[in-house]
């Protein structure tokens, strides 16, 4: 993949706009979905649930309900000079970006949009290991297949930043080795990885991908939140046949509801690692204990729901002495360790609307530490209780004695602080007990958390939910551990590789059904 000229792309948006390709029919109206049924029903247009729904519409009407707006004309989504933004305002309903605080006390965020998390995070695409691809039981060439499907059409070449230049000489200063230069793929050492900010500076978010699908057949509700599934009510088995939603900004708990088509339709939920394990617990699918203390009657006793909830812990040096007046900068080089078991990015980001600060961050790529996500309240507004048990396991505080040793030797390293024009720190930590203390201090999320619906736990290997006919979960949730140097190319993926599945699924049922 090469660089594309920015008047190239300049003039191929012009050309989409002018009717080519058109995004799905999009609408706010909850009054006139309310009552509709369809082939499938996608809860969250995120990083996953677009590409799925792009996938199955080529065969299948599809409604996408999703709890934010639209991120199309947002320049805190879509322009790169505003990176950061998003994270620095946030309210109860409308942000872009939804925060909240785990029970560790660390601060996180969670996409709350149209696009999901790529339409906030640092667009560092990157895919999974071989390894990952292996422990998970896919195929290989419709992995690669759909990988290509999704880089061909929102991943880009960066062109290196002058800090990024910088930073990544400060990674083989420290070690990490051999060099790759522009890759895709998940290895050791230090490289490039794809972006999907253009050479324009135009962030292209997941929600891009629903151009790709007949979008004669897509339909998505914007601004509505998913309250609980529709089950068919029939005593001798869990099935299936549609959802309930309400408003997202408050104003009202009316609701409505829509359907999936009767015996063949679905719901798949691709509403993250917070927000999958959420509705099936408002659903009445989890531990039957927690399900009862909140008067949740209870449709499967499934008591993995919410369990396995992992997040990486990360160590963030700031490297500039004070805030200034810089232009702000996603990652673009990435430094992996050997056995892939820290991952380190830099960045420039927004302290304030004025001023920015440069972090060098790392994680640890493997954690130990599994927490737990519990409902405190019924509201499905409202985020979800959940903690991740940071650097509880001693491999976890061991492996994060060892990054910050890292962190310190490219924080110092010649290249580094000849460009900041800062002087190598006389004192650097080396101590265990002063490392330790450092680690439990100053620990914070990568954000990248998942879990709370795994497969082989919640989910069987075609990622349906264990005791429930037609409902799916597709996203995040389901992964173990973290894919690659982040989630979001394998989310994509993910998304592309089982739609295509269930496309298959369905045309052998149909050849099967056929006299």
């Amino acid at each position: 993949m090469s660089p594309v000229p920015c008047l190239f792309i300049i003039s191929m948006l012009i050309h989409l706009s002018e009717g080519t390709m058109q995004l799905p029919y999009m609408t706010e109206d909850v009054e006139e979905i309310s009552g509709k049924s369809f082939d499938y029903i996608v809860i969250g247009g995120g990083t996953a649930g677009c590409p799925l729904a792009a996938t199955l519409s080529e065969n299948f009407s599809v409604l996408v309900i999703e709890r934010g707006g639209s991120p199309f004309g947002n320049p805190l989504v879509e322009d790169r000079k505003y990176f950061g933004y998003s994270l620095l305002k946030t309210d109860e309903y409308s942000s872009v970006a939804q925060d909240f605080t785990s029970r560790d006390g660390i601060t996180n965020y969670r996409g709350r949009v149209l696009g999901g998390s790529s339409a906030i995070n640092g667009g560092f695409y990157s895919r999974a290991s071989e390894d990952f691809v292996k422990k998970a039981g896919w195929d290989k060439d419709l992995v690669q297949e759909s990988y290509q499907w999704v880089e061909s059409k929102v991943v880009f070449m960066p062109e290196l930043t002058q800090w990024q230049s910088v930073v990544q000489f400060g990674f083989l200063e420290a070690g990490f080795y051999p060099y790759n230069g522009y890759n895709l793929e998940h290895m050791q050492g230090t490289k490039i990885g794809g972006s999907i900010y253009d050479q324009c500076g135009k962030r292209h978010t997941s929600a891009d991908l629903l151009a790709a699908g007949k979008t004669g057949n897509i339909t998505v509700l914007l601004n509505a939140t998913m309250k609980s599934i529709i089950f068919d009510g029939k005593e001798n088995e869990t099935r299936v046949a549609g959802v309930r939603f309400i408003k997202s900004d408050g104003s009202s708990d009316k609701t409505y509801k829509a359907f999936v088509e009767k015996h063949k339709g679905e719901v798949i939920l691709s509403a993250g690692a917070l927000g999958s394990p959420q509705i099936l617990l408002l659903s009445g699918i989890g531990p039957q204990k927690h399900l009862k203390n909140l008067d949740i009657s209870v449709n499967v006793n499934l008591s993995e729901v919410g369990r396995k909830m992992s997040d990486n812990p990360a160590i963030s040096l700031l490297v500039d002495r004070f805030p200034q007046n810089r232009t702000l900068e996603p990652p673009q080089v990435a430094a992996i360790a050997e056995g892939f078991k820290f991952i380190l990015e830099s960045e420039i980001l927004p302290t304030n609307l004025s001023t920015a600060r440069i972090s060098i961050a790392a994680k640890v790529a493997f954690p130990k530490s599994k927490g737990r996500l519990k409902l405190e309240n019924t509201d499905p507004r409202k985020n979800p209780s959940v903690k991740f048990n940071y650097l509880e396991s001693k491999k976890d505080m061991d492996a994060c004695l060892e990054m910050v040793l890292l962190l310190q030797h490219v924080a110092r390293s010649e290249t580094v602080t000849y460009f900041l024009g800062t002087v190598s720190q006389e004192k650097v930590m080396t101590g265990e007990d002063e490392l330790r203390s450092f680690c439990k201090e100053n620990v914070r999320t990568y954000y990248h958390y998942h879990g709370g619906c795994v497969v082989g736990s919640v989910v069987d290997e075609d990622y349906r939910v264990y005791g429930v006919k037609n409902l799916r979960v597709i996203d995040g949730s389901t992964f173990e551990e973290s894919p690659g140097t982040n989630p979001m190319a394998t989310a994509m993926m993910l998304g592309r590789y089982q739609g295509i599945k269930i496309l298959r699924q369905r045309r052998q049922w149909k050849t099967e059904e056929q006299p």
